[in-house]
């Protein structure tokens, strides 16, 4: 893992549920993705959220930004989020995990 993306997504508050249900089904999808390292949704509160994932180069972190994940949260931006995503790409320093 050398790369990665953070993604900042605010819903509105009458659609924060489906955001929510909307990003832990997006794990099934992460899964299928052989470039995504890692992969982790979170919430920060009622209506704001978090994607983080890395990679080991350019061409996964590209690959995942052009999948199935992106697609359905550009697709929600519309309806469910008070603006767009904001996906900002991350170099890794160090990292633990177990």
């Amino acid at each position: 893992m050398k790369i990665g993306l953070l993604a900042r997504i605010e819903a509105k508050a009458e659609y924060a549920d489906q955001v929510e249900a909307m990003l832990r089904d997006a794990v099934e999808l992460a899964e299928e993705e052989q470039h995504t390292v890692t992969w982790f949704a979170f919430r920060q509160d009622a209506t704001t959220f978090g994607v983080f994932d890395t990679f080991n180069d350019e061409q996964g972190r590209e690959s995942h930004l052009r999948g199935r994940i992106a697609a359905a949260l550009m697709g929600a931006a519309e309806t469910m989020l008070g603006s767009a995503p904001v996906i900002t790409p991350v170099d890794l320093l160090a990292f633990k995990v177990s």
